[in-house]
């Protein structure tokens, strides 16, 4: 089954100019998946049972993720003819504080619709299975009914034209903020985080939430970049 969502993206940013997707620009679902297995608590990620306080939709840069080790091991997402831009991480339950919730019950494989549905936003079939056993498993929602949510969120989300952005002699993480809260009435830059690699490469953007699921401004103790640090934007080999 193919999935071709440039067109679509091209049709929405007409409405804003300047801004797109920027998530999938080409996507095609193999008709054989590979199986996931199963994602377990561990001593170092322990099951943790806490009152959700908010949460957080984290989207990752694809074309610096597979410049890497992606680049290695996930020929979906980094081969095969596809092509993402922003992909969806996840949709995290945090706590009150600063610890979260994870691993709260057990949970089986993923139904193979389920992963076939969300596998243009998400492109991992075992990135699938750990976001819904680490956190939609705290949720009290059917996988079905967690992926629908957090793909809701991703969705409709917009994004600056990276390419350009990739190309500006000097760019700090806030400028990167402001201009995705441009494109995104309703959300401002101090309701997102940024986050790098070791060497300045844009890794991921977390967005927060609350409860129930408004965008929020970021608790201090999340981390991220400061709005002042240099960042660089690896746009793939074009």
């Amino acid at each position: 089954m193919i999935r071709l969502w440039h067109k679509a993206a091209m049709l929405l940013a007409a409405a804003l100019p300047g801004t797109a997707l920027a998530q999938s620009t080409q996507c095609s679902v193999p008709a054989a998946l590979p199986r996931p297995h199963a994602d377990l608590p561990t001593p170092r990620q322990p099951r943790r049972v806490i009152p959700i306080g908010s949460y957080t939709l984290a989207l990752t840069w694809s074309p610096q993720y597979c410049r890497g080790k992606g680049a290695r091991d996930d020929r979906f997402q980094c081969g095969q003819g596809n092509r993402f831009g922003f992909t969806l991480h996840g949709l995290w339950p945090d706590g009150e504080g600063k610890t979260w919730p994870q691993y709260c019950k057990p949970v089986a494989l993923l139904p193979q619709a389920v992963v076939r549905k969300h596998l243009c936003a998400t492109p991992s079939v075992q990135l699938l299975q750990h976001e819904y056993a680490k956190h939609g498993s705290c949720m009290g929602v059917t996988p079905a009914a967690y992926f629908a949510r957090s793909n809701a969120l991703y969705g409709r989300l917009r994004f600056p034209d990276m390419d350009a952005l990739s190309r500006r002699p000097s760019l700090t993480a806030g400028q990167l903020a402001q201009a995705i809260a441009r494109a995104n009435p309703g959300i401002t830059a101090n309701m997102m985080r940024i986050t790098a690699t070791r060497d300045g490469w844009l890794d991921e953007v977390w967005l927060c939430l609350d409860k129930r699921l408004r965008y929020r401004a970021c608790p201090a103790h999340q981390g991220g970049l400061t709005a002042n640090a240099p960042l660089r934007i690896w746009r793939g080999h074009r």
